[in-house]
């Protein structure tokens, strides 16, 4: 894999201006060096123009008389020392008018003689009274080392300047650029540590210039801002943070809260009791992996079943069922979670212990299938007899038909018993309003207690009352409590064996002024576990031992009439094999009930 260098804008502006600015160093360097290379060979073709001329003169003078030999060996003699004396002197020539040569000396000192640079002609001229005539001319020729020297020191001086100018200038650009860069990096670091959440942090604005530390001043301010923000900001989401957790935990469901990886972030207190786990056990685990008490996945196959279906689908018809936590039934209902934004981040399950409501359910099906049968059984015996009656009762003696007539009145009471029982019910969970006044209550038993003589003589059973202390009257509605001592008295002689006996206790609380009665038989008893509920609407034990069918509404009405209507408790005692004691107690003084609460 190559690496790939992309260059920023500011790079490509540094370099172009670094590639321009040497162009144009190069350019006025090379002018320069042009310049004055031209000045220097103008100057030295000057230069010995004006030494061509002293020459000629210094020649005319020294030969001034003279024969041309003496002439040529003055001028030898002048022209050597010259040459000897100027290393640049490569040549000097003399010729008369004519052009002939009369002598030509050479620079012997040089090791390397070089083809003349520069060659320049002066003419020999004499003075007259009639003006200046030619008899000849002196030709110098210059080798130009000097002005070579001259050039090259001026060249190498000119490249060392503009060089050192040029490091200098790209010095400064590279120098200014890092002071940049750095200040730029400076506020990119600063920037990370905001994009990071490090809010407050403050940048130095050391050895700046003035422009970058006004941005650097506008930065501080802005993190500080946005420091105190996020401190506002963090104390309203704990405290928004605070109130739904206290919100869910305070849910009378359970509540399990689930992120997008199905890691637990939330459960509170009743889904802690429900699930019969606690919160350490549960938090940041997979709700997968949760076990109900015989170790199935209960929660596995739904949560897959709610991520395979599509989010606008569960969103309108969340998935619900049923898991059973030791013994308890328990809806759940899964629902997508979603921001403000509507984006999904996760799931809630909502816990919801449906047992009593089952129970209710299944005891209302018990219900209808159990009035059903009484009704059934009555009005089968009802039609048999009457039409038996109708039909053939001419052919049956008066004892039988007394007989009949006997069992008709059994089976209209009992059914009578069964409607008044449903009646009341409806009558009770409505809520109405039972007139009451002050009533003897020992006498409300005695009646009630013939009431049942029928049932107890039929079954051969004795009740007895007794009564502890003075009893006060009590003001309660008769008609209710009547029959709820009636339904007290009817359990107990259905589950009484022949012969045996009911004993009814009345007694008085001075302490608490309550009036407490007692229904006391000799039964097969109830389990423990029955007692719990034998009150609920609906509840009936049916075992081996009680066979005895009936609506399962009666002890509920008593439950109902006693704590609900005037204030009362109701109670149970028993014990298998031993027999059972029901009853109620009443307080003294009026109560009066509302929708939800009753006040004595």
């Amino acid at each position: 894999m190559s690496n790939r260098v992309s260059l920023t804008t500011q790079n490509r502006l540094i370099i172009t201006g670094l590639i321009l600015s040497t162009v144009l160093i190069v350019l006025i360097a090379i002018f320069a060096i042009f310049n004055i290379q031209k000045k220097l060979n103008d100057g030295y073709k000057s230069f010995g123009q004006v030494i061509s001329k002293i020459l000629a003169i210094e020649s005319m003078e020294i030969t001034r008389g003279l024969d041309n030999a003496k002439t040529k060996e003055t001028l030898k003699a002048h022209s050597d020392g010259i040459l000897k004396s100027h290393n640049d002197i490569v040549l000097i020539e003399f010729r008369d008018k004519d052009g002939n040569i009369i002598y030509t000396g050479k620079n012997d000192n040089l090791k390397n003689p070089k083809r003349p640079n520069i060659t320049v002609t002066s003419p020999l001229e004499i003075t007259q009274t009639n003006g200046s005539s030619a008899i000849g001319s002196v030709t110098v020729a210059l080798s130009g080392n000097i002005i070579n020297q001259i050039s090259s020191t001026t060249r190498a001086s000119l490249l060392f300047v503009f060089t050192i100018a040029w490091v200098v200038f790209a010095f400064v650009i590279l120098i200014n650029t890092y002071l940049i860069t750095r200040e730029l990096r400076i506020l990119q670091n600063g920037v990370k540590k905001i994009s990071t959440g490090e809010f407050g942090y403050k940048i130095e604005g050391q050895d700046v210039s003035t422009e970058v530390e006004e941005l650097f001043n506008e930065f501080n301010d802005m993190s500080n801002r946005l420091h105190l923000y996020e401190e506002q900001n963090i104390e309203q989401l704990t405290l928004e943070k605070n109130k739904l957790e206290a919100v869910l935990m305070s849910i009378a469901n359970g509540v399990v809260v689930c992120d997008n990886n199905d890691q637990v972030v939330l459960v509170n207190n009743h889904a802690q009791k429900l699930l019969e786990v606690s919160e350490e056990q549960l938090l940041n685990t997979e709700i997968q992996q949760y076990v109900d008490t015989d170790g199935n996945f209960c929660f596995k196959d739904k949560i897959e079943q709610f991520k395979d279906t599509p989010l606008e689908i569960i969103e309108s018809k969340p998935i619900e069922f049923n898991i059973t936590i030791d013994k308890r039934i328990i809806k759940s209902v899964i629902s997508p979670m979603f921001t403000r934004n509507k984006d999904y981040v996760g799931y809630i399950i909502v816990l919801i212990d449906v047992t009593k409501e089952t129970e209710m359910e299944q005891m209302r099906t018990h219900f209808i299938s159990n009035v059903s049968h009484e009704l059934r059984t009555p009005v089968t015996v009802l039609r048999s007899y009457i039409d038996t009656l109708y039909n053939y009762g001419n052919e049956f003696d008066y004892e039988t038909q007394k007989e009949f007539i006997g069992t008709i009145n059994q089976e209209i009471i009992r059914l009578n018993r069964m409607v008044n029982d449903i009646l009341d019910f409806s009558k009770l969970e409505a809520n109405a309003q039972l007139e009451k006044e002050p009533v003897n209550i020992a006498k409300l038993i005695e009646d009630g207690v013939n009431q049942v003589s029928v049932l107890t003589q039929e079954h051969n059973i004795k009740v007895e009352i007794s009564k502890e202390n003075e009893i006060p009257d009590i003001e309660l509605n008769y008609d209710s409590i009547e029959r709820a001592f009636i339904n007290y008295m009817s359990n107990a002689i259905k589950y009484s064996p022949e012969n045996g006996t009911i004993k009814v206790k009345l007694s008085y609380n001075k302490d608490n002024d309550e009036v407490e009665v007692t229904v006391t038989d000799q039964g097969c008893g109830i389990s423990p576990e029955h007692q719990k509920k034998i009150f609920d609407r609906f509840y009936r034990v049916e075992n081996n031992t009680h066979t005895i069918k009936g609506t399962g509404l009666g002890l509920n009405l008593v439950k109902t009439t006693i704590e609900k209507h005037h204030g009362g408790r109701v109670f149970v005692q028993s014990e298998e094999g031993k027999g059972s004691t029901f009853g109620f107690v009443l307080p003294v003084k009026a109560c009066t009930s509302t929708e939800d609460l009753t006040i004595c």
